[in-house]
């Protein structure tokens, strides 16, 4: 008999039980002080994912008198059991935001509805959320699921982080509270400090969520390489998993430092997108094969030196690329629009 990822996870969760916490076990809480944990923190390599993780933490510490104590989602089964042990009433639980609500990334989803079970009396956040739910039959079970799990927990929050997302939360979970607001990642400044700009950074995706042919990849890249005296790959993708705090902090101001010093970033990853809104880097960004990058540039688009091609052609490549040299925009902060986050934050 083969098992399916939720079976593995339930068998898992109940030995978890038994189990001493040995992640946790030096975990210092204040008896003092009410406490925000954020489930599923990204400890992998996905800077994207890793970069909300980062954002989520500073928003709650700066915004509130929580004490912040992240989960690894790879210590998901012991962090279940570890707050389970340790909440009180008045403490929050918050799950990191991103691209993860739907049948895409199943596992993430799943967990994310145990953790719903899990703590019933308390305040969940989920944190800004792109939906995803397929049209097939797979796709639309699991959204059934996640209306029966969602729709019992009675001070549960969703938060999409663009308006499609917003409209589709409202629709699907009418029982439950649901607000909008940008992108966790782009509460951040990371302008500081100025660098000289050098040579153009390519920073694109090579897998299911790529629009772009492969002849219009080559196409973009050969254009941009005759522009530009020196050009670099860098993806927000690292091979490393297991991440501490610190090595994901290196990696990102890593990033950050590479895309300030650039003169142009070419992508169609969301956060290559966002990354270089914050750092107040000239992008210019390609659609990739759902809404989340177009969605969210409605943010951005009046008040940044990032330019999106939707349908790509050879004269549109040309004259975005003109355009984008003409642009001389300084960075817009957007915390205003993170005002319904922190009234449900309190």
């Amino acid at each position: 008999m083969i098992l399916n990822f939720r079976q593995k996870f339930f068998i898992l969760l109940y030995l978890q039980k038994l189990k001493k916490n040995k992640y946790f076990y030096n975990k210092m809480l204040k008896k003092d002080k009410k406490k925000a944990f954020i489930f599923l923190a990204a400890d992998y390599g996905n800077l994207g994912d890793v970069a909300i993780t980062y954002a989520q933490t500073k928003f709650i510490k700066e915004n509130s008198d929580f004490q912040v104590i992240e989960i690894p989602i790879s210590k998901s089964l012991e962090g279940l059991w570890f707050v389970k042990k340790n909440i009180c009433p008045g403490d929050i639980i918050t799950t990191v935001g991103g691209g993860n609500m739907g049948d895409v990334y199943e596992q993430i989803e799943h967990i994310r509805q145990i953790i719903v079970k899990f703590f019933p009396r308390n305040k969940i956040i989920s944190f800004p959320q792109t939906i995803d739910f397929s049209k097939n039959v797979q796709g639309q079970k699991a959204l059934k699921q996640a209306q029966k799990v969602y729709s019992k927990h009675t001070n549960l929050i969703l938060v999409a982080r663009e308006k499609k997302s917003y409209n589709l939360m409202e629709n699907f979970f009418p029982n439950n509270e649901v607000l909008l607001c940008p992108d966790i990642v782009l509460y951040l400044n990371k302008t500081k400090p100025i660098k000289d700009r050098k040579g153009a950074i390519f920073c694109l995706r090579n897998d299911e969520e790529k629009a772009l042919s492969k002849e219009q990849n080559e196409y973009i890249i050969n254009t941009i390489e005759g522009k530009y005296s020196m050009s670099h790959f860098y993806d927000t993708h690292i091979k490393k998993d297991n991440l501490s705090i610190s090595e994901r902090n290196q990696e990102l101001n890593n990033i950050w430092g590479k895309f300030k010093s650039s003169e142009v970033v070419i992508t169609d990853r969301l956060h290559g997108m966002i990354f270089c809104y914050i750092t107040n880097t000239p992008c210019i960004v390609f659609k990739n094969n759902n809404h989340k990058i177009n969605e969210t540039y409605n943010w951005i688009k009046d008040h940044s030196k990032i330019l999106f091609i939707d349908d790509f052609s050879i004269m549109d490549l040309d004259k975005t690329i003109s355009d984008l040299e003409k642009k001389k925009i300084e960075y817009v902060s957007l915390n205003k629009e993170y005002t319904n986050l922190l009234k449900v934050l309190k």
